[in-house]
């Protein structure tokens, strides 16, 4: 899916473009750096991606640059690190289903390994380019298999490295070591129920120390991401409404709608199955920051978001699914050796569970990701993408531009580029499209007057298809409203389009 966005144009700066500059970065052995990401947000000169988000883990892709220093080496690594989820995948739904048939452990993990690997968020987040959710998704789910499998000591390793991938994972690691020690202590196992509550406490605590200190040290400015505002203007504000007023938080939960609609769609194209695992709890802090919150990118489930529930929507899945086979296999043996047993189900409601949830996210998948994969017209950008592609060749390597949002990562490797925003930012070279509206303008009317700003402020028309303008400066003339953030740039916040948050699937 990656390969194919790329190939069809669909990827775009943010945030491909975003994570292709800091990992180049990091091959040269500096600071995550990205010009796309701290001038559209006017964050000073040298500002690190890790005063954005702390994901340090980034720099274990650093050598796969010096092999091929070219965007696409994220997609693919990206591919690669949800392949790995496979093998891990399946042995989950072997621990799970310990003590059924053979046949039964073998239909569990192949039927697992299937629906996670051909699973909708997976599709998602490659459709859309490339994320930390690419180290997310497999660590999670080797801390959730170490646990099934009570290598507790492994399990707390993978926790921490976990709270690598980016600041809230502490939060998920916290609430794993509560699941850890209590199975070690019905187990009877003293060392793995020690171990579950050192990684119960530092799993939160490293989330906090992160976000209290590291972040501000990297520079970044207070409450940046907070978009809680219907709770409170900050996290203090909105503890002291939450603890006043508890059902305001059952409100924001569910308005607007689309959020229900999120919440029905995730949990629904597994029929359901994750709510009888106590493993969901993970998921639940994953969950509230897109419900509560005021960002209406975080409520569809076309994002990258729901990548980071699969692991724990799947193991939980599994979960449920294996104590209601063992269940049913238990009332069996009780009836075949005469003994008194309780109301049973029909038989075979596993399986039944079972094939609405595999039948619900293929479903899912083919709607969302499959059926574009095997559609030809699905890898062929459309017009105006085509002729941007055209144009970004007429561009010299070392220029500065501003190029339209599905462009810069074509651009990321060889030239100065930052996306065209709302304000100039004075690049030698402009590519733009006029005809169709292009991340971040709020309209296309917006796009088409900084054409025309530029062309009567010392730019020419150099090359001009489909909707698509590329301009070159050839007089120093002063463009008004030209500004590039400098020492002391104030960050300001993305402005988020009215159409927006929805429509669950747009």
């Amino acid at each position: 899916m990656g390969l194919q966005s790329w190939t069809a144009l669909r990827v775009t700066g943010f945030d491909l473009g975003i994570f292709d500059q800091a990992i180049r970065a990091y091959a040269h052995f500096e600071l995550p750096v990205s010009p796309i990401k701290n001038v559209h947000h006017e964050f000073p000169p040298g500002f690190s991606l890790l005063g954005d988000h702390f994901s340090p883990v980034l720099a274990l892709l650093a050598p796969l640059y010096w092999v091929w220093d070219d965007p696409r080496m994220l997609l693919i690594a990206q591919a690669a690190l949800f392949a790995v989820g496979v093998p891990v995948v399946r042995r989950i739904a072997r621990h799970c289903f310990a003590g059924a048939a053979p046949s039964v452990i073998r239909r569990a993990a192949d039927g697992a390994g299937l629906v996670y690997a051909l699973g909708w968020p997976l599709l998602n987040a490659s459709y859309t380019g490339f994320h930390e959710v690419a180290f997310a998704v497999p660590l999670t789910l080797l801390m959730l298999e170490r646990g099934l499998a009570r290598r507790y000591g492994t399990a707390a390793l993978w926790a921490a490295l976990l709270c690598t991938v980016k600041e809230d994972m502490g939060l998920i690691a916290g609430l794993f070591g509560i699941l850890l020690a209590i199975r070690a202590h019905r187990s009877g196992h003293r060392a793995g129920r020690a171990l579950g509550v050192a990684v119960m406490l530092a799993g939160p605590l490293v989330s906090a120390v992160v976000i209290t200190w590291f972040l501000p040290a990297m520079g970044s400015p207070p409450g940046y991401y907070w978009s809680y505002d219907r709770l409170g203007a900050n996290p203090g504000d909105a503890l002291v409404h939450v603890l006043s007023e508890p059902w305001v938080v059952a409100q924001v939960a569910v308005s607007p709608l689309v959020k229900v609609a999120m919440l029905a769609w995730v949990l629904g194209t597994l029929a359901l199955l994750p709510l009888g695992s106590p493993t969901l709890l993970l998921a639940v802090p994953l969950l509230a920051e897109r419900v509560l919150s005021d960002n209406p990118n975080h409520w569809p489930v076309i994002n990258h978001y729901d990548a980071f529930l699969w692991p724990i929507l799947l193991t939980a899945a599994l979960e449920t699914l294996a104590r209601l086979h063992h269940s049913r296999a238990h009332r069996s043996r009780a009836h075949r050796s005469g003994l008194p047993q309780p109301a049973a189900r029909k038989p075979g409601l596993p399986g039944r569970w079972a094939m609405a949830a595999v039948t619900l996210s293929s479903a899912a998948a083919v709607f969302l990701g499959l059926g574009p994969l095997v559609n030809p017209g699905s890898w062929q950008p459309t017009a105006d993408r085509r002729a941007l592609a055209q144009a970004a060749e007429f561009i010299p390597d070392g220029a500065t531009v501003e190029a339209d949002n599905n462009i810069a990562p074509r651009l990321t490797a060889r030239t100065d580029v930052v996306i065209a925003d709302a304000t100039p930012r004075g690049a030698d070279w402009v590519l733009m499209r006029e005809e169709q509206r292009a991340f971040p303008f709020a309209a296309v009317s917006e796009q088409r007057q900084r054409i025309s700003l530029l062309l009567s402020h010392g730019y020419e028309e150099v090359w001009r298809r489909d909707g698509v303008v590329l301009l070159h400066r050839v007089r120093p003339i002063p463009v008004p409203g030209t500004s590039r953030p400098g020492p002391g740039s104030t960050p300001v916040r993305e402005r988020v389009p009215a159409d927006v948050g929805r429509n669950l699937l747009r």
